[in-house]
C-alpha cells in the first residue's frame, strides 16, 4: 500500500490482537495489509502477554522503518450480577425479574446485584443490558436495595454476567483499581494511545489525563447515551 495514501486516509483501521494474531508473522502481515493501529485489549491477557505483543510491534516498526501506532484499551468499570443456585436462570420475555443487594444465590425470579450505586441511579423506565446486550430488561419499580424489571428480550443469565445501564449516569469511578494499575503499566511501556472505556462525562477524561501525565494520547470511547449527550464537553 502506498504510504502517502495510507497516511491521508481519514478512516483508520485498528486491529485488535488476540490468540489468533499472537505471533510476529501475522502481526507483520496485518500491518502490511493496511492496519494503522494495533489495539492491546487489557480486558484479556496478562501484562506479560501485552509486553510481548508490544515488543513484537516495535520490532516490526524498526524493520519496516515506518511508525506503527499502539493503543492500549482499558477495561473500564465492570458491573456484574451475583451467582445462581443452578449456575444460571432462564429469563422469559414478558416475565418479571428482580435485582437486589441480598447476597444469597439467585433463581428464576431474582439475583444479587452487588453495586448499591446502580440502585441509587436507576429510575422507572431505565434499561438494563445483560451479557453484552443479549438480555434486555426495563425497570418497573426501584428502591435503594431492589429493582423490579420486566424482561424485554429473554435468555439465559448465568453467574457473574456483566450488567450495563446505558441510559443512566452511574456514580462510579471512571477508572477501577485494575484500570489504574494497567494505565501505569502501559504508559511506562510506551504505548501511543490510551483508550478509555465507558466514558460518561468530561471529568472521566480529566482524571485519566492527570494520571497519564503526557505519556500517551487519550481516546474516549463513546458507547453510552450519556457520553453522546456530553460529547462536546468530552471532546473539549
Amino acid at each position: 500500500m502506498d504510504e502517502i495514501l495510507r497516511r491521508q486516509r481519514r478512516v483508520k483501521i485498528a486491529a485488535t490482537l488476540g490468540p489468533a494474531s499472537d505471533n510476529r508473522m501475522v502481526i507483520r502481515d496485518l500491518f502490511l495489509s493496511g492496519a494503522d493501529i494495533f489495539r492491546l485489549n487489557l480486558s484479556h491477557g496478562t501484562h506479560a502477554d501485552i509486553t510481548r505483543r508490544f515488543k513484537i510491534i516495535r520490532d516490526i516498526e524498526a524493520e519496516v522503518e515506518r511508525p506503527i501506532c499502539i493503543m492500549a484499551d482499558l477495561q473500564g468499570p465492570k458491573l456484574r450480577c451475583g451467582r445462581f443456585k443452578r449456575g444460571m436462570a432462564n429469563l422469559l420475555e414478558g416475565n418479571t425479574f428482580s435485582f437486589d443487594l441480598d447476597k444469597s444465590l439467585g433463581d428464576d425470579t431474582r439475583v444479587c446485584l452487588p453495586h448499591h450505586e446502580i440502585f441509587q441511579a436507576l429510575k422507572i423506565g431505565s434499561i438494563l443490558l445483560i451479557d453484552d446486550g443479549k438480555i434486555r430488561l426495563q425497570v418497573l419499580t426501584c428502591g435503594e436495595d431492589r429493582a423490579l424489571l420486566t424482561v424485554l428480550v429473554g435468555g439465559v443469565i448465568s453467574d457473574n454476567k456483566g450488567v450495563n445501564v446505558p441510559d443512566v449516569i452511574l456514580p462510579v469511578a471512571a477508572l477501577s483499581e485494575k484500570d489504574r494499575t494497567d494505565l501505569e503499566f502501559v504508559c511506562d511501556l510506551g504505548v501511543d494511545w490510551l483508550a478509555l472505556s465507558f466514558v460518561q462525562r468530561p471529568q472521566d477524561v480529566e482524571e485519566a489525563r492527570k494520571l497519564v501525565k503526557g505519556r500517551a494520547a487519550i481516546l474516549s470511547k463513546i458507547e453510552k447515551p450519556a457520553a453522546v449527550e456530553a460529547f462536546d464537553s468530552i471532546l473539549e
